[in-house]
């Protein structure tokens, strides 16, 4: 009898340490907080079960089936005791309809001005210290004060290797920030300094996405708006600008496109040296976004200098890629061999690896008018809603978990982890430019719930467990790109006091000495000495538009884009214009799925310049993207 008390106080000693993890860890019942809007979101507990035999599945619940590498037939369920309260994770604000009301429901003028100034400044306080103490190097140690280049001692360092490449990167990335804030004298000082000091004949081996999207595309932007004859931001055209920064784009363009050389997918390799190509030693495996997320960007060049190259290796890495995705689910994986085609990593989901090959399938239909683009994302998105998507099939109404976008196997869409990650929070940005506004919405407040546990989103955040995996935050930009995109869309006051809080926890949290630091625990807020320059062209640059109403870029003439990196680019008649078409010879129907169409055939005169609209709440969003 003795050893059967033994075993029944370890049992109970289990459950009182879970549930001490749950309420210590987890954001317990109370995590959430509620809209203006009929939401009855409810986050329970999910137990998934080792032993899945007798499980019952329901289609709605998050945990549908965990891809166990022990048991792949293994399911799961969640477990909701029939007593439980009904928790939403949009109960934060516990005032009551009224309070609720009172606070949400508006947002003063003034205090709009006011943010607005916060935002301007806290770009500003990480600029200029970047100007005065790392300058002409790449990012701002902003604890240190000093500048960050590569790390030459240690080239296997890609977590700084990839990224900086001793060509004054938070300077480039930050010019269109400049002229967002209406600062043309300083967008002129800092394009001078950029057609006087940067050089790109380098030996710097870089990631050809990270040169892409912060180089490339921000000398791209910069140029098109210094020539832009509609002088959206005023007449700011530079005395003597000889289209030096189309140059430097150029030649960074040209120096890139080794990696795209003998590989037999099509797909490039990850990385390049700027001088010698792709380095000996290269590996043959890539990400999906990495190789499937430079279309944007090359293809405006090869728009711009009326030169084919640069988006037909771009437009056949993404048809390779797109060829590759499953024949069973339709879904892609995140890690593939450039040389033989095969998946190394078979996880699909929203986040790191995969996040920006989605954005760039719909950007660049939007750009282009390639009816093969959105018919590619239409399908990607299909397969998304169809196999990554967990919860009820409303957001708004129904029994069961909120949505939930999950990583699955790509083959045949089983979990296989309990994680998402912070890249994620872009996607509710793109389901509004998608016209999907209210999924967006239910998306949105999932992040928005995360930050408003922590003060910031930790890159990976376990929904299971309720509690981070990974524990980092490195001053992303995600979450405020849809907290400003739903704005645009809805015009709910609600959006505003999501920029508000964001823009407090950065100034609260972050702040240092020098600038604003990378938080190393969302917690307990230590921090690291390493301000990325994605802080300034895309993080303040989307909190200042959010309380910045009166901004060229929201006036209904301007129709305007902005890449994965954050950067400006209109949507322009030329860019739907080829000059090499006979180098594109028109190709037969095939068998292919509906994504791979002939590339002339002609687009409808309704559709030639938007998407479909999905939701009247397009139309409110039509002055920003040119959807009509």
């Amino acid at each position: 009898m003795q050893w059967r008390s033994i075993v029944v106080g370890l049992l109970v000693l289990r459950v009182l340490l879970n549930c001490a993890v749950w309420l210590v860890f987890g954001l317990g019942p109370s995590w959430g907080f509620d809209f203006p809007i009929k939401f009855t979101f409810n986050l329970h507990k999910i137990e998934l079960l080792k032993d899945g035999e007798g499980a019952t599945v329901k289609s709605n619940a998050w945990a549908q089936q965990m891809y166990d590498n022990r048991n792949p037939q293994a399911n799961t369920c969640s477990k909701i005791s029939g007593n439980s309260p009904k928790k939403s994770y949009l109960s934060f604000f516990q005032e009551g309809r009224d309070e609720y009301d009172k606070k949400y429901s508006s947002f003063p003028a003034a205090l709009k001005v006011k943010m607005r100034g916060m935002a301007r400044d806290m770009f500003y306080f990480g600029y200029d210290n970047y100007m005065k103490f790392a300058f002409p190097e790449d990012e701002l140690n902003p604890i240190a004060c000093e500048g960050r280049g590569p790390d030459v001692l240690n080239p296997s360092n890609i977590n700084i290797n990839d990224v900086l490449g001793n060509y004054s990167l938070t300077l480039i990335d930050a010019l269109d920030t400049l002229l967002v804030l209406g600062n043309v004298t300083e967008f002129h000082r800092a394009v001078k300094l950029v057609i006087d000091t940067v050089s790109f004949d380098k030996d710097s081996t870089v990631q050809v996405f990270e040169a892409n999207i912060r180089i490339l595309g921000s000398l791209i932007s910069a140029h098109i708006l210094l020539t832009d004859p509609r002088h959206p931001f005023g007449d700011i055209a530079l005395k003597d600008y000889d289209n030096e920064l189309l140059h430097l784009a150029h030649d960074l363009a040209v120096r890139l496109l080794p990696a795209f050389e003998n590989t037999s997918t099509g797909i490039p390799y990850p990385r390049v040296n700027l001088k010698k190509g792709v380095p000996p030693d290269s590996i043959n495996e890539t990400c999906t976004a990495g190789a499937g997320s430079l279309l944007v960007e090359f293809g405006i060049l090869s728009r711009l200098i009326g030169d084919s190259t640069f988006e037909w290796v771009a437009r056949r890495a993404v048809k390779a890629l797109w060829k590759l995705r499953s024949n069973e689910t339709g879904l892609l994986g995140n890690v593939v061999n450039i040389q033989t085609g095969q998946w190394v990593g078979r996880q699909s989901g929203l986040g790191a690896g995969m996040d920006s090959f989605y954005e760039y399938l719909l950007k660049s239909y939007i750009l282009f008018g390639e009816k093969e683009d959105y018919r590619m994302f239409s399908a990607a998105y299909e397969s998304i809603q169809s196999h990554l998507r967990r919860g009820r099939e409303a957001c708004n109404e129904g029994e069961g978990d909120p949505p939930l976008y999950v990583n699955v196997n790509m083959f045949n869409g089983q979990i296989m982890n309990t994680w998402i990650d912070s890249l994620q929070a872009f996607f509710p940005g793109l389901q509004v430019l998608n016209g999907d506004v209210e999924n967006a919405i239910c998306l949105h407040a999932f992040y928005y719930a995360i930050w408003k546990r922590f003060g910031a989103l930790p890159e990976r955040y376990n929904w299971q467990l309720q509690a981070p995996d990974v524990l980092f935050y490195p001053l992303r930009p995600e979450l405020v790109e849809s907290t400003y995109l739903l704005y645009q869309a809805t015009k709910n006051p609600f959006y505003l006091h999501v920029g508000m809080d964001i823009l407090e926890s950065l100034e609260k949290d972050t702040k240092v000495r020098c600038g604003y630091a990378t938080l190393h625990h969302v917690v307990d807020k230590s921090k690291e000495d390493r301000m990325e320059s994605f802080f300034l062209s895309e993080t303040c640059k989307y909190l200042y538009l959010l309380f910045d109403e009166d901004n060229p870029l929201h006036k209904s003439e301007s129709k305007y884009i902005f890449t994965t990196e954050g950067h400006v680019v209109p949507i322009d008649q030329r860019f739907r214009e080829k000059s090499w078409e006979d180098q594109f010879p028109c190709e037969e129907p095939n068998n292919e799925p509906p994504a791979n169409i002939s590339n002339c055939e002609r687009i409808p005169e309704e559709r030639r310049y938007g998407l479909p609209l999905k939701s009247v709440y397009m139309r409110q969003i039509d002055h920003m993207v040119g959807l009509s």
